[in-house]
């Protein structure tokens, strides 16, 4: 996969233009940076913390291979204005983001709880948020976001499979022979559950890839949802594998465990107006099951980059294609 060159973010050239943008974006909306900025920084995208004089403000950049997410943003703050950080400014052909402080995240808010009400709450808000873009894709993948979509996905598994360098193959990190073997042999039964998946009729939306509890803001009016540097265009109830995963795991719920399955049901109560219940637990399991393959791509394209730091993380996309094979949460 080739994409182009991720500009030198510790450059300060990079860093007096981003800055001077920065501050410009701010002076437009009658605010001022107060100090220096705090940096984080991952592969992937730069995030600053920007002090205003209103209130922290935050930069992100984001590689090629994530660039899409400055329009996304931009897209979803005006299709689904409520559901995300309307930001403060965008700037698509560069990635850059500027975003108001969304206050505190789910985690922070949890704090270890073992409670799932705000779970239960927030599901059926991102699935109408999911159900409002349907009708808007076309638009998001000229944008430039990564197309998933169950007809799509049986010939990027087979690239995927092609790519032995991201793959890891034969190294301990990455694919032994005999798992790359059977992910060969599976291409067929594959493309057989996409082709199921297609057929249950539910218009491709954006899919976040990645909603976890660190991902979602909580406010007094609601949930914010951030951090889309791994959505696509792809079947809705895919966003089902991270979220029931990443619950179950910090729960410590097994596969299965009758809470993931409560939370699973609150989700897909907001497709019930168009879709048996049964139909759609059916397509759930299949979502879950092909986005395994959609997780190591978008790993893939974070991870198109010369930065020496990606190689404490390229062992995501071989582990999350041999998740092929694991038992789903639900």
């Amino acid at each position: 996969m080739t994409t182009p060159s991720a500009p030198d973010w510790t450059d300060p050239r990079w860093q007096e233009n981003a800055l001077a943008w920065v501050a410009d974006s701010l002076g437009r909306h009658g605010r001022r940076v107060t100090g220096p900025v705090v940096p984080r920084v991952r592969p992937w995208s730069l995030v600053w913390r920007v002090p205003t004089d209103a209130g922290d403000a935050w930069f992100k950049a984001n590689n090629p291979g994530t660039r899409h997410e400055a329009a996304l943003l931009a897209a979803l703050a005006r299709l689904a204005p409520g559901r995300v950080l309307e930001p403060i400014a965008v700037d698509p052909q560069r990635g850059w983001t500027l975003l108001p402080d969304g206050g505190p995240s789910l985690r922070e808010t949890l704090a270890g709880s073992q409670d799932l009400t705000h779970w239960e709450r927030l599901l059926p808000g991102y699935a109408a948020l999911q159900a409002t873009v349907a009708p808007h894709v076309d638009e998001l993948l000229a944008d430039g976001l990564p197309d998933h979509r169950p007809e799509r996905l049986p010939g990027l598994f087979t690239a995927l499979l092609d790519d032995t360098d991201a793959l890891l193959l034969g190294t301990s990190a990455g694919l032994d022979a005999g798992t790359y073997e059977r992910l060969r042999a599976y291409r067929a039964e594959f493309a057989r559950l996409c082709r199921r998946l297609a057929e249950v009729g539910m218009p491709a939306s954006i899919q976040h890839d990645d909603l976890h509890d660190g991902n979602v803001f909580v406010a007094d009016d609601g949930y914010r949802f951030f951090d889309w540097g791994d959505a696509s265009v792809a079947h809705p109830l895919g966003t089902l594998l991270v979220t029931l995963n990443s619950v179950g795991h910090v729960q410590k719920l097994a596969p299965g465990d009758p809470a993931l399955l409560r939370l699973r049901d609150a989700y897909l109560e907001a497709w019930t107006d168009r879709y048996d219940r049964t139909v759609l637990r059916e397509a759930a399991g299949l979502a879950m099951r092909v986005t395994t393959v959609s997780r190591a791509l978008s790993w893939r394209r974070a991870l198109d980059t010369a930065d020496p730091a990606r190689a404490e993380y390229a062992e995501a996309v071989p582990g999350w294609l041999g998740e092929l094979f694991a038992p789903l949460p639900v």
